[in-house]
């Protein structure tokens, strides 16, 4: 199966490079590009792409923004970003962000970041989400979560949140709580509408805010 993804950015230097890099993977292929946030909504929903690389700042409409009109369509969205514009993380994360990417991040890293979103995992590095999720914290950032309240995960429910929370993908985390991957799934789905956030990205960033890394 080949990853159809789609480059949003309004620099064709760094699309070219993107392209560069992501096509010289066999199973990724480059179906669209966009030079701004409105240009990216309409390609997107033309050529159905898997997953949209995204920047954040771009004319017209930003990431943000982008992130938000495709949050109920097919492509997942992942953010790329540079270190120095975490205010727009939160708002990434309410809107459905899959994941964040730092543009000097290095192409392997980048093409993680590509098929953790096409598998549904919504990974980032966990030093990535370290250096993220401690500047939104000392900026005073809250994510909102819904009303749902940690009392109400289960035991095992705990157990996966942390484990998300170290960067753990569904097989790592079926492997070290011995248990089925279907599961693991199953109890993902169930901490997202009880803590009412959209994906594996909003999970983490729940465990950061309310301590259950398993890092304390």
């Amino acid at each position: 199966m080949t990853i159809r993804v789609l480059l949003a950015d309004d620099q064709p230097m760094i699309r070219a490079s993107l392209r560069i890099i992501l096509e010289d993977q066999p199973d990724i292929t480059v179906v669209a590009e966009a030079g701004d946030g409105v240009e990216a909504i309409e390609r997107a929903r033309r050529t159905r792409p898997d997953v949209c690389l995204v920047d954040v700042q771009m004319p017209r409409l930003d990431g943000i923004e982008v992130a938000r009109a495709l949050a109920e369509a097919p492509p997942r969205v992942v953010m790329v970003t540079t270190f120095d514009l975490d205010e727009y993380v939160h708002g990434a994360l309410r809107c459905g962000a899959a994941g964040f990417v730092l543009k000097d991040a290095g192409p392997s890293l980048l093409v993680e970041a590509v098929r953790a979103a096409y598998a549904g995992d919504a990974l980032i590095s966990p030093s990535i989400t370290l250096r993220l999720l401690r500047h939104l914290a000392t900026r005073g950032a809250r994510i909102t979560t819904g009303e749902s309240p940690a009392h109400s995960l289960t035991a095992r429910e705990v157990e996966v949140v942390r484990a998300i929370a170290r960067g753990r993908t569904n097989q790592e985390i079926a492997d070290e709580l011995f248990i089925a991957l279907s599961t693991v799934k199953g109890h993902v789905s169930g901490v997202q509408t009880k803590l009412g956030v959209r994906n594996r990205v909003g999970i983490l960033a729940w465990a950061w805010e309310n301590h259950l890394t398993g890092q304390e």
